[in-house]
């Protein structure tokens, strides 16, 4: 099939390659014209036949809404828009009114995979209605992990993005209980490889995960992260999810908690934000401070 895909940073620009490889053609356009096929989000819905599929990978809030806005003065009743960012649930549910009111399909789909996406596959979690997320299903087994899982129809619009929050969230307690852990092994004098301990625990263990994969290999590269600032960002999914939390009455002491971690990173030179922040360049290649 034909998709047009806008944003090709990151996780885009592979997402594009996955896809190709796939045998489906990608028109991808960015505003960095050293990566786009095309200079235009004109050109790129020009270039694509009817019923068009159109996959939005950037940054949410403003640039998503200005996205889906132009691509709604663009597109004919019939086509897809996908938002493949990190948006807010609550945005996928207007995005989907506005572009119904156009006759134009909407899916909202969160993704997983970071920068190792393009050969092993993005978990991919999407809501909308089944006749809109049929367009767009050659593109979903292009980009999902081989095998029977590692994507899902979620529900209705909105819920994709909801899914990829909450797993978001969990993410976060699970870095941050990895983070506790390596830092109390390495205040004890007694225990005199921390990184072999971790290494150790990648097999047969029932705390054994990709994240602690990547953090042995963060230890690899820098044994004690004495490299590394104690500082660790937060894009914005952790608080949501503790937003939602709230807003439904559910306890999350623990993804709270390690929310609130991150907030006290940028207070002190914390040694778990070390471990924090190798772990986020491991899997997203999200940027690291150095001291």
């Amino acid at each position: 099939m034909e998709l047009g895909l806008v944003g090709l940073g990151k996780m885009g620009g592979n997402m594009r390659e996955r896809i190709r490889r796939a045998g489906h053609t990608v028109v991808g356009y960015d505003r960095n014209p050293d990566l786009a096929d095309v200079h235009s989000l004109e050109e790129l819905v020009g270039k694509l036949s009817a019923p068009r599929v159109v996959w939005v990978m950037v940054p949410a809030g403003e640039p998503t809404q200005a996205t889906v806005d132009q691509l709604g003065e663009l597109l004919e009743p019939g086509d897809v828009v996908v938002d493949g960012g990190n948006s807010r649930w609550t945005d996928d549910e207007k995005h989907a009114e506005e572009l119904a009111a156009k006759g134009i399909g909407f899916v909202d789909c969160g993704v997983s995979g970071g920068v190792w996406g393009l050969e092993n596959g993005y978990a991919l979690m999407y809501g909308g209605d089944a006749e809109n997320v049929a367009k767009v299903q050659p593109v979903f087994d292009a980009l999902k992990p081989e095998g029977d899982f590692g994507a899902v129809h979620a529900g209705k619009v909105g819920a994709g993005h909801f899914a990829k929050m909450v797993h978001n969230g969990i993410e976060y307690a699970m870095m941050q209980a990895y983070a506790e852990g390596w830092e109390l092994l390495e205040k004890v004098d007694s225990v005199e490889n921390v990184r072999e301990v971790f290494r150790s625990w990648q097999e047969g263990t029932v705390i054994r995960s990709w994240l602690l994969d990547l953090a042995v290999n963060a230890l690899d590269e820098d044994e004690h992260l004495d490299e590394l600032r104690g500082y660790a960002q937060d894009s914005g999914e952790g608080r949501w999810t503790v937003e939602a939390a709230i807003d439904n009455a559910v306890p999350l002491p623990a993804i709270t908690a390690s929310l609130f971690a991150r907030f006290a990173s940028r207070q002190d030179d914390s040694p778990q934000m070390k471990m924090i922040a190798a772990l986020r360049n491991q899997f997203g290649g999200h940027a690291v401070e150095k001291k």
